[in-house]
């Protein structure tokens, strides 16, 4: 009885202070995510790895959750040492095993890592200290310059990759952040204005012309259909087989058959769909929804412009992966190769995500 009591006490002092329904979403989406890996690569190493990374990621959540977040808020030391951290992760792809014509990842072995996801949490760690700390000079032009640099030199290094689908999300991020942080309407015009000059100069210069083929051959994927718009397809037919719910556990044909290219990760959206119909897709983004509410609830209620800041940009972090990740899937959008929140197969997001949303618990409970 003794031993029953202090668990019980351990558990309660565990997630005393914590947002239980924010925890209880993230652990109910991330266990269904493993069910659905069962289904589509049954069981062995693969499944074994990704309940892994959702133990490990939990844990990180719960941990970071003890962690003061004004030591990130309040000293810049450790917040810069993590952002250069994460640029030199990013430069090390480089002389790394290139897979399928990119440098995204550093592998050693067994093990890979795909240094874009830290630098995504890292942007949003350092922007929200960088705008609370300089709120009210957000309309002086040389505070949004400094913040560019920031910006820049992770996302450069992505489009160097070339990794236009973390690019895309960084930006999302950093632009989300300033409209945040209350940037005045001529300055956001001029960066748009600047945003289109580099798309175009990306698109010109930097992109490879596989990425310019997925651009293109979304719009009319029936072009070719065993080529370009193959994957696509395929997508499409999986996510149609499963009409309302889905044909069952393990019984997508798409998926487990290999006709959908790479079912665990990029398309994991609609394997979900042909095994849980759209009835599965209806609770995944519900259940998506209800994280994004409960993280903008706990920034509102935070103490700190760094926690409200923060709460923002990690709720584009998962906005953004979750909606072009559906887009892609269903065709409204061309192939990124993002992973899908809670869903995909993956340590470097997972562990990026949990952290995040640990960090968001810290918030919550140091106020």
């Amino acid at each position: 009885m003794a031993h029953r009591r202090d668990f019980k006490s351990f558990i309660k002092g565990l997630f005393r202070d914590t947002d239980v329904p924010l925890f209880a979403a993230v652990a109910a989406i991330s266990l269904f995510g493993a069910v659905n890996m069962y289904g589509i690569v049954g069981p062995g190493s693969l499944l074994t790895k990704h309940l892994t990374f959702i133990a490990v990621g939990l844990g990180l959540m719960i941990f970071m959750s003890f962690v003061n977040y004004r030591y990130l808020k309040n000293y810049s030391f450790p917040v810069l040492v993590l952002y250069f951290l994460s640029l030199f992760l990013l430069l090390l792809t480089f002389y790394s095993r290139s897979v399928r014509g990119v440098n995204a990842w550093i592998v050693l072995g067994q093990f890979t890592f795909e240094p874009a996801e830290l630098a995504k949490l890292m942007l949003i760690i350092l922007m929200a200290k960088y705008f609370s700390q300089r709120h009210v000079h957000i309309n002086q032009f040389k505070y949004i310059v400094i913040a560019g640099i920031y910006f820049v030199l992770p996302v450069g290094i992505m489009l160097v990759q070339p990794d236009l689908g973390s690019a895309i999300i960084l930006s999302l991020i950093w632009l989300g952040m300033l409209l945040a942080a209350g940037i005045n309407k001529r300055h956001l015009f001029l960066l748009l204005i600047l945003a289109v000059v580099v798309s175009y100069g990306a698109w010109a210069g930097v992109l490879k012309p596989y990425q310019k083929e997925r651009l293109v051959s979304f719009v009319n994927p029936g072009a070719d259909p065993l080529g370009t718009g193959y994957n696509l397809i395929q997508s499409q037919v999986a996510i149609g087989s499963g009409h309302w719910f889905g044909n069952g556990l393990g019984k997508g044909s798409q998926a487990t058959l290999g006709f959908l290219p790479e079912p665990h990760n990029d398309f994991v959206f609609a394997a979900a769909a042909e095994q849980f119909g759209l009835v599965g897709l209806g609770l995944i983004l519900a259940a998506i929804a209800f994280i994004i509410s409960r993280t903008l609830l706990i920034g509102r209620s935070a103490m700190s412009n760094f926690g409200k800041l923060f709460s923002i940009g990690l709720t584009i972090f998962i906005f953004a992966h979750a909606i072009i990740g559906a887009s892609v899937n269903i065709g409204l959008m061309p192939v990124t190769g993002l992973p899908f929140p809670f869903l995909s197969y993956g340590g470097s997001y997972m562990i990026s995500l949990m952290g995040g949303l640990g960090i968001l618990q810290s918030i919550r409970r140091y106020g």
